[in-house]
């Protein structure tokens, strides 16, 4: 393997990690030597995901992932940055449950190797982000991927459901990283990987209030960019495109020929999978990219080009 591309005692969490998206992206971290905190809204999912990649036992230098969101992602109700409708993540409800106060390496698996432990959180809640901090110890890379989409017309749609997706998908990444920042600035390292949508970039039709909330993370992202510069934090945004989710094809089990219309309108004549999106997350918070920061970055095989 290229040097730099090793995270061996870097710990990283991952928010949305049981969903498509982020299990790839937990996948991919966990083999470039990270130990990895799955935060989701899902408990036993993220149970599931940290027991699976603790069975997987990467060895040192093994490739990224292997898992195989854009389109209408992966749970109804949940997104994880996507593209035209990826969901993936925790979404509105997460909660703190009994994976709390676990920090990687620790648990019935600790003395055993475990790459990965489990951590629920109510992204929607900001006294359980500040519990999940608290619990979590010293982070070095942060993974926003999680998020929740209400689709609707925007003229009728409940600005009730707004404030959820803006308190979510918005608030949610700012409070996580106000208080897992200065951690990273004290010891001189970081990564922050901010997973939006390219429905933020260009537009998605009845995902207005997703759209702005979403696209909220590129200013976040570049202002980071220029105020942990000094601390050698990075701070990009990722944007998938449309993606093969299980929610996309349970739509297309509804709506039959819908997968084939969106890839036959995409450059690359084909839905994203998780592992393309994960493998730029992860190649983001490797040392290879120390020098990449302040950038939003698509994952939509040509749909945006910038």
């Amino acid at each position: 393997m290229m040097d730099g591309l090793r995270l061996d005692g870097r710990t990283a969490v991952v928010t949305g990690g049981a969903g498509a998206i982020g299990a790839a992206v937990c996948r991919d971290l966990v083999s470039l030597g990270a130990r990895v905190v799955v935060a989701d809204v899902d408990e036993p999912a993220a149970a599931a995901t940290a027991a699976a990649l603790n069975a997987a036992r990467p060895t040192p230098g093994a490739g990224a992932g292997d898992g195989a969101e854009g389109g209408p992602g992966e749970r109804a109700g949940t997104r994880s940055g996507d593209g035209a409708g990826t969901r993936s993540g925790d979404g509105a409800g997460t909660r703190s449950g009994d994976g709390a106060g676990m920090r990687p390496g620790d648990g019935p698996d600790a003395g055993s190797g475990a790459r990965a432990t489990h951590l629920a959180v109510d992204l929607a809640d900001p006294a359980s982000i500040e519990e999940f901090c608290a619990r979590v110890g010293p982070v070095d890379i942060l993974v926003h991927n999680a998020g929740i989409s209400i689709v609707e017309p925007f003229v009728t749609g409940d600005p009730a459901g707004w404030d959820l997706m803006w308190r979510v998908n918005l608030r949610a990444p700012m409070l996580l990283t106000k208080l897992l920042l200065p951690g990273m600035t004290e010891r001189g390292w970081g990564r922050l990987v901010f997973v939006s949508s390219d429905g933020a970039r260009a537009g998605s039709g009845g995902e207005g209030a997703y759209a702005a909330t979403k696209a909220g993370l590129f200013g976040l992202a570049k202002t980071l960019a220029r105020e942990a510069a000094r601390a050698n934090v990075t701070s990009n945004v990722v944007c998938p495109g449309p993606t093969d989710t299980p929610m996309l094809r349970r739509i297309d089990a509804e709506k039959p020929g819908l997968v084939d219309k969106i890839a036959r309108g995409i450059p690359l004549r084909r839905l994203g999978t998780p592992e393309d999106v994960a493998g730029l997350v992860a190649y983001l918070c490797t040392d290879r990219a120390a020098y990449v920061t302040g950038q939003t970055l698509s994952v939509s095989g040509g749909v945006t080009m910038q």
